[in-house]
């Protein structure tokens, strides 16, 4: 945001987010400080700075059968990659056996394809041209997945998104996204103070609260800014107990959080992350990774769920991942 621009009358753009920008500087969840210059997305780096072309190619055992996964370098584009695996996963897109690699080009090229070979829901004339319409304006957005992607969340619900085009991707390929940033409904005083307003619109009314002399605005500016600061991991009990509840059984998706796009899947009632590592390339025993509590520190699982370490190797115990309530979700994980 430029410095000289009035913060009251700010006009927030979408936040850019993939692996360069975040929603603060560097602080998760947290308000971006007056002044300070708006984030930059990928497509605005310099035309000389690095990027990796090509990415590993992981084959893990997927319901009986040898499935490519695409795994994610230090600046890996991941809405594209989660995208991606999702397909691999449901076995729309598939790689000749062996497979150790592949270009960004050609992820691209398979993905279009996909889209190119959806079909409308309907035969009448209006959802034709409403579905031609769509397929033209994906295919428009899809260069941006390889830098990033326009999210703006709301906290209202874990599909619950400020519509971008580039939505039109996920309902096209019928692959739904989720978050789980959501405010505890016994919370009354961060409902009333965040509302149905999406991320950039709570900025940009607690900035505008610091300029108030409305002492009502001012309060609830201060209630939404703890929000915020409270739930920096963009993740919170309330939305991951949602999460488990909206998701259904044997479902694959993609889940955003901390500025980063996963391949999700819900297995017997419980939340497993795709490990996209680059690092577990060779850890044949490091598949998913529990999503049971929202400081990110999951249990790695093999192919079949249980329970893996990547230096022992040897556990076959069965995992789980979340239950309500909150309290109950380390606790249980083990029995």
């Amino acid at each position: 945001m430029d410095s000289e621009r009035s913060e009251s009358s700010a006009d927030f753009d979408i936040l850019k987010l993939d692996h360069h920008t975040s929603f603060g500087p560097s602080t998760g969840g947290q308000l971006p400080q007056e002044g300070a210059p708006q984030l930059a997305s990928a497509a605005e780096a310099p035309m000389d700075a690095p990027r990796s072309t090509y990415y590993f190619v992981k084959w893990i055992q997927w319901k009986e059968e040898k499935t490519p996964i695409i795994l994610q370098n230090e600046n890996g584009p991941c809405p594209l990659l989660a995208i991606m695996n999702v397909l691999f996963l449901r076995w729309k897109v598939k790689l000749a056996p062996q497979t150790e690699a592949v270009s960004i080009d050609e992820l691209m090229a398979y993905l279009g394809d996909c889209i190119l070979s959806t079909k409308p829901c309907g035969d009448s004339e209006g959802l034709q041209l409403n579905f031609q319409q769509n397929v033209s304006d994906a295919m428009a957005v899809l260069p941006k997945l390889s830098t990033g992607l326009d999210v703006n969340v709301r906290f209202t619900g874990v599909s619950d998104f400020e519509y971008t085009p580039e939505c039109i991707v996920f309902d096209l390929l019928n692959i739904p996204l989720y978050h789980g940033w959501l405010v505890d409904p016994q919370s009354s005083d961060m409902v009333r103070a965040v509302g149905t307003l999406s991320y950039n619109q709570l900025v940009e009314k607690i900035i505008c609260s610091k300029h108030s002399d409305d002492s009502s605005l001012v309060t609830e500016g201060l209630v939404a800014e703890l929000f915020l600061e409270s739930s920096a991991s963009q993740l919170t009990y309330h939305g991951l107990c949602e999460l488990a509840s909206a998701v259904r059984e044997g479902e694959l998706s993609v889940f955003f959080r901390n500025n980063h796009f996963s391949t999700v899947v819900k297995h017997k009632g419980y939340l497993y992350l795709l490990v996209t590592d680059q690092g577990f390339l060779q850890e044949d025993k490091v598949v998913w990774e529990t999503l049971h509590n929202v400081e990110g520190d999951g249990n790695f699982c093999d192919a079949e769920f249980r329970l893996s370490h990547p230096a022992e190797r040897e556990t076959s115990r069965p995992a789980a991942a979340v239950q309500c309530p909150q309290m109950q979700v380390d606790q249980n994980y083990f029995v």
